[in-house]
């Protein structure tokens, strides 16, 4: 079977209530999906009509429904009256072999939501009387089949660089509040495999009250991660003193018989802590690439990595110091029970996720795997033309 290009648009209703998380748990725990690619929207009135047209013309599915869908793209996907938040949408695209088939099983059926295991069946509602839809939340919006998906995902091709990437003025703040934005990075371990951990982090961060502005799934080359981490080189030479200390006190006293001079391993450590540290950077930028800094030739280091993270923005009050809380120490040994880095880390490097330590590296950051950067239309583009 070839490969095909499957979406989930993870609908405004869904994202407000903080339930992203949970639609993304089941979409990487529950089916055989490869996340390819992520984009916020605040679609725009242009691009809601060219999709409910697409939608409508071709979704075998009994007219009541297909008005009932044309009827809540206008009602949700565009701005109310008297709201304070534009609508925001994330879109994902996933690429597998039956890729939308696979997505259809783990969403589930549009109005028979009563099953729980699916992600409208927790999710969404569908509640009919008498003949007439009472109310009706899908929680997600997919395309039912191949040229249904063809003709739906080229018209957010078209709008993903108008309407998508880093929105903007989305969000209504009182006067006297002054949002901050953030960057976090599920790290590759929740991907190598089946796992709700990439949700269950989102899930976490969640309870921040934050807003998710951005969103981008990247495959960081050697010479990017080498960049992006640059700033803890130089503490990671420090950090090393101290743990080379206790290793090379507990080495000497199990190798020698005899004693030895008192502070020699401070000596020693002084000596060999650059050469620790370089090996520490060499393993964070492997781990985040899948590829060997050290054995990569230059002429590849600029190429994407071999792993991949999802890569988010949040915007909101303090959004760096509530981010921070929610993360965790670096060490998860030293994180705070409840944590991301407690409950989801395994040791320094593989420690569930990455967030900005300031506004300036949000900046920073933000520029480096540069966010804005449109990934849905070469993809789409490599599927359909």
């Amino acid at each position: 079977m070839a490969k095909q290009l499957g979406y989930v648009l993870i609908n405004p209703y869904t994202i407000r209530k903080s339930r992203t998380g949970g639609v993304i748990n089941r979409l990487l725990s529950w089916g055989k999906l490869n996340l390819v690619a992520a984009r916020m929207f605040s679609p725009s009135e242009e691009l809601v009509k060219e999709y409910a047209s697409a939608m409508l013309a071709s979704h075998k599915i009994d007219n009541k429904i297909v008005k009932e869908i044309e009827k809540y793209l206008f009602t949700n996907y565009l701005p109310q009256k008297g709201d304070n938040f534009l609508p925001r949408i994330m879109l994902l695209l996933f690429e597998g072999e039956g890729a939308i088939e696979e997505i259809k099983r783990v969403v589930g059926h549009i109005t028979k939501v009563s099953i729980g295991e699916t992600i409208r069946g927790t999710y969404g509602d569908y509640i009919e009387e008498r003949g007439k839809i009472k109310y009706f939340e899908p929680a997600v919006l997919i395309g039912m089949d191949e040229e249904e998906v063809r003709k739906e995902l080229k018209v957010w091709a078209r709008y993903s660089e108008k309407d998508g990437g880093l929105l903007k003025r989305t969000i209504s703040y009182h006067p006297k509040v002054k949002p901050q934005r953030t960057l976090v990075l599920i790290k590759p371990d929740s991907f190598q495999e089946l796992s709700s951990k990439a949700g269950n982090i989102i899930d976490r961060f969640s309870q921040t009250g934050l807003f998710i502005i951005g969103a981008k799934v990247i495959q960081m080359g050697v010479e990017q991660a080498e960049k992006f981490y640059e700033p803890i080189k130089e503490r990671l030479t420090e950090k090393m003193k101290k743990s080379l200390c206790q290793e090379i006190c507990s080495a000497l006293k199990e190798k020698f018989d005899f004693s030895f001079p008192e502070g020699i391993e401070e000596k020693i450590a002084e000596e060999l802590k650059a050469y620790k540290a370089k090996h520490e950077f060499n393993k964070i930028i492997k781990f985040m690439t899948g590829k060997n800094p050290e054995t990569t030739p230059l002429k590849d280091r600029k190429k994407p990595g071999l792993e991949k993270c999802l890569a988010l923005v949040y915007e909101g009050e303090d959004a760096v110091g509530k981010i921070r809380k929610v993360l965790g120490e670096t060490n998860p040994e030293e994180a705070a029970p409840g944590t991301v880095r407690k409950d989801f880390g395994h040791d320094i490097i593989k420690n569930g996720a990455h967030a900005s330590d300031s506004e300036e590296s949000a900046k920073r950051e933000l520029k480096i795997i540069n966010i804005e950067e449109d990934e849905i239309l070469p993809l789409v583009k490599k599927y359909y033309g």
